[in-house]
């Protein structure tokens, strides 16, 4: 029986692997063996080269926001720059809600 792949991210390599999900999240890197970080199975990683789009990961996982599939096929709205991850960090501060939460804010109110 074939067990689904998930994403791992490695942060400091802005490297993503598909990895069978075996319940097992300890995983490291094959490049520079510091722990992996689970990002889930709907995730797409930015490109190598694309800076602002790894710090904008860097923001999201560290908040505990991963990509799994929902049930309408997605893991929902993420924030893509910056400037959206520091719009909702402000909402956040302002009105109390949890990080993670406002940083899946599709709308702000």
């Amino acid at each position: 029986m074939a067990h689904a792949k998930t994403s791992y991210v490695c942060l400091p390599c802005r490297a993503s692997y598909k990895q069978p999900c075996l319940g097992d999240h300890n995983r490291l890197c094959p490049r520079c063996a510091e722990p992996l970080i689970h990002a889930g199975s709907a995730f797409a990683a930015p490109r190598r080269r694309d800076t602002n789009g790894w710090r904008t990961l860097s923001v999201l996982l560290h908040a505990g926001v991963r990509f799994h599939m929902s049930c309408c096929g997605g893991s929902g709205y993420r924030p893509r720059t910056l400037s959206e991850v520091r719009e909702r960090m402000a909402h956040a501060r302002t009105t109390g809600d949890p990080f993670a939460r406002a940083l899946v804010r599709h709308e702000l109110p």
